[in-house]
């Protein structure tokens, strides 16, 4: 397989964690997943390859801001999921993305798909992204390698976080790799070790994860 994914951090300020962004190709082309806020970065990791596109998982600052850049660069469409363009125009105000993500949506780079699967929660329009040839799901903010994410400090909507990640992620094969938003990786059957322990713990005492 010819597809690879790298990985692009950049530092979220005083009081942001650092954030996570992906980049999937080969050769020739990628696909830019959560660019953040740091264009440049992402760009020279990117280098020569074309951008085909530039997808969001969420609609929040530290995912987005970068995204308009870093797509302008080879006039590669933004996509994102429609329940989240009110938190795009907190960052963007003036314009919207072009692709307007549904759950089951596929794009493809290289030799691999990626599939969007709805995962509201963290955000209304949070989505995941999974790619079977890659056996990797980016998981934006719906699941962090310590457990599922706040939004600073706190969960605007925990059970349909909890039911998003049991549903949609937890049942994806157990070798997958969850390659989030922040912080390190882990996998699918690392998570599901841990889920029974998050929805005891309940929200108030997972609210510093993020």
């Amino acid at each position: 397989m010819d597809a690879r994914i790298a990985q692009v951090t950049a530092a979220g300020g005083v009081t942001a964690p650092d954030s996570n962004a992906w980049i999937v190709g080969d050769d020739e082309e990628v696909i830019v997943v959560d660019p953040g806020r740091d264009a440049d970065s992402v760009l020279e990791a990117v280098g020569d390859r074309e951008i085909i596109a530039v997808i969001c998982t969420h609609g929040h600052a530290a995912h987005v801001a970068a995204a308009l850049d870093v797509a302008a660069r080879d006039e590669a469409p933004v996509a994102l999921h429609p329940r989240d363009r009110m938190l795009w125009r907190e960052t963007h105000r003036d314009s919207d993305p072009d692709i307007e993500m549904e759950d089951g949506g596929i794009f493809e780079v290289a030799d691999a798909s990626i599939e969007v699967i709805h995962t509201p929660g963290h955000s209304p329009g949070s989505v995941c992204l999974y790619s079977e040839e890659l056996e990797a799901v980016f998981s934006g903010d719906c699941l962090l390698g310590a457990g599922p994410a706040p939004h600073e400090g706190e969960y605007p909507d925990f059970p349909a976080q909890l039911s998003a990640i049991g549903e949609h992620l937890l049942t994806l094969p157990s070798g997958t790799r969850v390659l989030p938003g922040h912080g390190d990786e882990t996998t699918v059957a690392a998570a599901l070790k841990r889920f029974d322990s998050w929805v005891t713990a309940g929200p108030a005492a997972l609210g510093d994860l993020g």
